[in-house]
């Protein structure tokens, strides 16, 4: 797991509902018990800084990081898809954005991210409107054009549009295998755990499904295949992630309050 990736899901998390502030001693001690060192988490939060999501500031602690205002509305947005709150029905219609260029593989990503997939290197499509992707082809300097289609009678069905800008079985693998490798995580964290071991394996387990917001679109059930893996692994998710919650809490209060009593810890301000 990687410094900077961690610390977006830190912060959206379990510090996002916190004010969205953090000490450095806290976020330190937050990553310890997944295997990141202080110097990886410094330079994750140096590079966060330059690009926008932290913003550092003095706190009676000592130096901490601030969420921007970017970062936060990502972070909110990107937390209704993981718990899937506040989803919208699917009215028949797609979002079809035709581009000037293709864009580079970073700007694809970040497209992908949004929901979209590729018809074709100019083509893309998502089931729903993302407000966010105006702003990243303003931001790519690509010009676009974009459109609400609907399919008119004797054309293709929408399934063929569906399998030409998502690989649905490798995504439904995606989720087999995500439950596969996950289930001994989670189901070791019984009564007796620490609470600590509860937080490490619950992070791990919400680190994994966030990968999704890359990969699976959330289509509406009906652009789905029938027995779709996604619905049995979100129940799983959403089963381990509530019954971890507590015992992650308590971790995070504790470490936040030490982090407070203890001033500066494990490195200094950068």
């Amino acid at each position: 797991m990687q410094a900077r990736s961690a610390l977006f899901d830190l912060y959206g998390d379990y510090l996002r509902p916190r004010g969205g502030r953090a000490p450095v001693a806290a976020l330190v001690k937050l990553l310890a018990p997944l295997g990141i060192a202080p110097p990886a988490v410094r330079t994750a939060v140096s590079r966060m800084v330059r690009q926008g999501w932290l913003h550092p500031l003095r706190l009676v602690s000592g130096p901490g990081y601030l969420l921007t205002p970017k970062a936060a509305r990502r972070l909110d947005e990107a937390s209704a898809r993981i718990y899937r709150t506040g989803r919208a029905s699917w009215d028949g219609r797609f979002d079809l954005v035709l581009l000037g260029t293709p864009v580079g593989r970073r700007d694809a990503q970040r497209l992908s991210f949004l929901g979209y997939g590729m018809l074709d290197e100019r083509s893309w499509v998502a089931p729903r409107q993302a407000d966010e992707i105006d702003t990243v082809l303003l931001e790519a300097g690509v010009a676009y054009e974009r459109f609400s289609a609907s399919h008119t009678a004797g054309s293709p069905g929408v399934t063929d549009v569906v399998s030409r800008a998502w690989n649905l079985d490798e995504i439904g693998r995606a989720y087999e295998e995500f439950v596969d490798s996950q289930r001994p995580v989670v189901t070791a964290i019984n009564a007796r755990s620490s609470d600590e071991a509860a937080y490490a394996a619950r992070f791990q387990l919400v680190h994994a499904w966030r990968s999704f917001l890359f990969r699976d679109p959330q289509l509406p059930t009906s652009l789905l295949p029938p027995r779709w893996p996604g619905l049995s692994a979100a129940t799983f998710f959403d089963k381990h992630a509530a019954r971890l919650r507590p015992a992650a809490d308590r971790f995070v209060e504790r470490s936040l309050a030490a982090a407070t009593r203890g001033g500066r810890v494990g490195f200094s301000e950068p």
